[in-house]
């Protein structure tokens, strides 16, 4: 079971990474096998198309968030967690990925029928932002009139949004900068009056 996680894993990092030196189009299935050294029959079985590739990369982030995750100060106020965890997303995005491939990962997430990565609560991203909510609302930093549920799409479909116009605005401005200044803005309605 390993080796296939492995497999899976190993197609998406060297996918990832040709996209970022060859852009998407310029990338084909067979140099994709190739730097994996894998086969096609085992490319296919994980994936129906290079295009299926793109939808899966938001597993890619929850590596990020899981290192993250480890290296959040506990005493930290857990809306100021919030806003670290903006802070790493925008940073990341704007700095560590093409605007094309952000572009495409949302497009792609857009049209895909069955692949809903983006959404999948199991995610680490939305393991994290439940522990960091609910830790917030026992700790009295985040209001409890409202669900955690409630809060994490509230802070989701706010997250998205901003990455949505960055791209449509072709990154003519910092998402990191303006991102974390809006969702600052935006999320100090959870917080609890001190």
């Amino acid at each position: 079971m390993e080796n296939k996680t492995n497999n899976r894993v190993k197609i998406l990092n060297a996918a990832w990474k040709l996209f970022e030196e060859k852009g998407y189009d310029n990338t084909t299935v067979d140099e994709i096998i190739e730097a994996t050294d894998t086969s096609k029959g085992t490319f296919y079985h994980y994936f129906k198309s290079k295009e299926d590739l793109l939808s899966l990369f938001s597993y890619m982030f929850d590596e990020r968030y899981e290192e993250l995750s480890k290296k959040l100060d506990v005493d930290m106020n857990s809306f100021d967690k919030l806003l670290v965890l903006c802070d790493e997303c925008f940073n990341s995005i704007e700095n560590d990925y093409s605007l094309d491939l952000v572009a495409r990962m949302y497009s792609a997430h857009l049209f895909s029928k069955n692949q809903k990565h983006l959404m999948d609560k199991n995610r680490t991203y939305y393991k994290l932002l439940r522990n960091v909510i609910t830790e917030g609302q026992q700790r009295g930093h985040i209001r409890d009139d409202m669900s955690p549920a409630e809060i994490i799409k509230m802070y989701t479909i706010a997250e998205r949004a901003l990455v949505y116009d960055w791209c449509v605005c072709n990154g003519e401005y910092s998402l990191r900068e303006y991102g974390c200044r809006m969702m600052s803005l935006y999320l100090y309605k959870i917080k609890e009056n001190e």
